[in-house]
């Protein structure tokens, strides 16, 4: 089977990132994944790619086979990730057009299965700093360099989807300081950590939530039309960062997560 070194996850408009690719299918004991995944080269990097909602979005957000694309992701050799995402605002300061890479999330989805780990090795990974801090700063400073609109930092909180929120729970969600909502960032990253992965998130924000004064509704069409007019600046975010990515060091938090987890 080809081998990769970075996986990037691709989220709604973004389903198409590599050229001259080989298609691989994996197999997962979490059944198929969300597609076939397309391997290639970026600066000397080896690079699986695979959307999260398959190649016509076909899978809505509580659908996705989160387990078995992360189990595939490892498979393939992967050990580092880079998470893109299409994400609303819930901070009038965070526009759209803008990315965040956050340093948290909130769970508030429901059903989906979350873990790798149901028994009988009970295992508690702790969760308190659940995004690699090494590519968090890693993008943050390359888009930076890009001139890219780039925060450093920030709270995703996850609904289940495929609604929006209301207007009542978007106010809720700015009221306790969260800066974005997204329906896939959970459990991605998680599952991610609990297979010892580095994980960071890349939110493109494409509209101001709801619940942001001001801000009518959030649009699905809107939504992916406003992501894919700044999908060159993705592009060249990934295309620039990926290259100075090396391999997950031994002493990596991440790499590390599972050594005082299990009873």
């Amino acid at each position: 089977m080809a081998q990769a070194d970075i996986g990037v996850f691709g989220g709604s408009g973004f389903t198409r990132f590599l050229d001259d690719v080989e298609e691989v299918a994996v197999e997962t004991p979490y059944g198929p994944p969300s597609d076939r995944f397309s391997i290639g080269e970026v600066g000397g990097r080896r690079v699986a790619f695979l959307p999260r909602h398959g190649r016509h979005h076909t899978l809505p957000p509580h659908r996705i086979p989160y387990r078995a694309n992360l189990w595939a992701m490892r498979a393939l050799g992967v050990r580092r990730i880079l998470g893109p995402c299409a994400a609303g605002s819930l901070d009038p300061a965070v526009p759209p057009g803008s990315f965040v890479v956050c340093d948290q999330f909130v769970d508030r989805t429901r059903g989906r299965d979350d873990t790798y780990y149901d028994g009988p090795e009970v295992t508690h990974v702790a969760a308190a700093d659940p995004y690699c801090p090494d590519l968090r700063r890693r993008v943050v400073a390359t888009g930076r360099a890009l001139g890219i609109d780039v925060r450093d930092g920030g709270t995703v909180v996850v609904v289940n989807g495929p609604r929006f929120s209301t207007r009542a729970e978007s106010a809720w969600f700015r009221a306790q300081g969260w800066q974005v909502v997204n329906m896939t960032a959970y459990p991605e990253a998680w599952l991610a950590r609990e297979l010892a992965l580095c994980y960071a998130n890349v939110a493109l924000i494409t509209d101001y939530d709801v619940g942001v004064e001001g801000a009518d509704g959030v649009s699905a069409v809107d939504a992916v039309d406003t992501f894919r007019r700044h999908d060159e600046r993705l592009r060249d975010l990934l295309s620039a960062v990926i290259p100075t990515l090396g391999p997950q060091p031994a002493d990596d938090p991440c790499a590390a997560a599972l050594d005082d987890a299990r009873f």
